[in-house]
């Protein structure tokens, strides 16, 4: 039997072990939380509280020495684009209200992974403040790649606690 071996196989299995602790954390901090495999837009894991409320996680995995790559900026901001210069414009709203991101840092030394917990909308901003409101993009002008770095996140690691702020608003509604 041959051996399976390419990119897209390392970051798939990337891609499983991040969304695996982020659940093994939430259910630690007593959510009940599945992962779906990459089969949601935008969802990667839903968490359940005791109460029955439900907080979207959408998670981002990378190496120890990467960094997260966001291939559309438009993901989160419409862009005006003018020649070899874009403008940001209006930032968009959430794809699901509630959503959570937590970025996985991926360590070589077995529970030394660092995790940044985020709402959608600190993300976004935080990618709006990356990519600059003027930007001119001389080789493509087209391109609206954008990446956030694990110093660009120091205030989230580990910031578990808005799992249960969230839980708490939901409660009360």
């Amino acid at each position: 039997m041959s051996k399976i071996k390419s990119k897209s196989w390392d970051q798939y299995t990337i891609q499983r072990f991040g969304e695996y602790l982020v659940t093994a954390e939430l259910c630690r901090r007593g959510f009940i939380a599945t992962p779906f495999a990459g089969n949601l837009p935008d969802i990667d894991i839903i968490a359940m509280s005791e109460d029955g409320s439900f907080i979207p996680v959408q998670v981002k995995t990378i190496k120890q020495g990467s960094s997260w790559q966001f291939r559309d900026i438009q993901d989160f901001v419409e862009i005006q684009f003018d020649g070899v210069s874009q403008s940001l414009k209006s930032p968009k709203d959430p794809p699901y209200p509630n959503l959570i991101c937590v970025l996985v840092q991926r360590s070589n030394v077995y529970g030394e992974d660092l995790f940044f917990v985020l709402n959608w909308g600190e993300l976004r901003d935080l990618i709006i403040k990356k990519y600059g409101k003027e930007r001119r993009r001389l080789r493509n002008p087209k391109s609206t790649h954008c990446a956030i770095y694990p110093r660009d996140l120091n205030e989230y690691k580990d910031k578990w606690d808005i799992f249960e702020q969230i839980r708490m608003g939901l409660q009360r509604e």
